[in-house]
């Protein structure tokens, strides 16, 4: 989440919207956003699970596997990185650079 916001301007000079979502409860997520991530784009919470088994990251454990996405205007997915590649922002900035043209 801090590389996003780190490179927030990229997304938002692109026209793109960055969202966090993550299986936490709301407060959780509030008290991450606001104390400790500073983060000024929305985090969600999927406290029900359901985006996360709708988007196939939903482990046996009940958690989500760290995951990026990159859904065009028409809610197509255009791009996902998954692991350790989903915290660096590189991918999504050039997924969202390319939707651009």
């Amino acid at each position: 989440m801090t590389a996003y916001q780190a490179g927030i301007a990229k997304f938002q000079d692109m026209g793109a919207q960055v969202f966090g979502i993550s299986t936490d409860n709301a407060p959780t997520l509030k008290h991450w956003a606001d104390e400790h991530l500073k983060t000024s784009f929305p985090l969600l919470s999927d406290f029900m699970r359901t985006a996360s088994k709708d988007y196939g990251i939903l482990t046996e454990r009940g958690v989500a596997n760290r995951s990026t996405f990159v859904v065009d205007v028409d809610g197509k997915i255009q791009h996902i990185e998954e692991g350790t590649a989903a915290v660096d922002p590189t991918g999504a900035a050039t997924a969202c650079s390319r939707l651009k043209k």
